[in-house]
């Protein structure tokens, strides 16, 4: 069976990677990191385009606090990590250990509810770090261009 091709609302040039933003209806569903080299989609709907605003703010200033109407999918226990996650400030980090201990869960969960994670920035799992202090793991991967998008992320809010 051939993958859906996704639809995006808009396709949002950032530093680290392109943003594929998905909207339902007035929601936001879903942020999704794309190839740098992706062709770039400006808004297609009102929506889409304060998205995209409020994403270039945090790339400005990243103290922004995002105001959006976000649909948040998920299991129980993915949305108390996620929950957890939002409450991480700006310019922070936790360990995926910590977490764990706060919802009497396992670290390893933790990490599967971060990169089930559909809403990346605005649920900011890349606050969440290994207890030794490394970076861990982000999008489902332990090396590569995801770890690139982390530590870009971490030192944008750490300035």
């Amino acid at each position: 069976m051939a993958d859906l091709v996704k639809l995006y609302q808009a396709k949002l040039l950032t530093p680290f990677a392109v943003l594929g933003i998905l909207i339902e209806e007035d929601w936001l569903t879903d942020i999704e990191y794309l190839p740098l080299d992706t062709q770039l989609l400006s808004p297609t709907n009102h929506l889409a385009k304060e998205v995209c605003n409020q994403l270039k703010a945090y790339l400005t200033e990243p103290h922004f606090l995002f105001d959006l109407n976000l649909h948040i999918g998920g299991t129980t226990h993915q949305r108390r990590v996620w929950e957890a996650i939002q409450g991480i400030p700006t310019g922070e980090t936790t360990s995926y250990a910590e977490i764990a201990k706060q919802l009497h869960s396992a670290p390893r969960a933790v990490g599967r509810a971060c990169g089930a994670n559909r809403l990346p920035i605005i649920i900011p799992c890349h606050r969440v770090i290994a207890k030794n202090g490394g970076l861990g793991g982000f999008m489902n991967a332990s090396d590569g261009n995801p770890l690139e998008i982390k530590r870009w992320l971490l030192q944008h809010e750490s300035t």
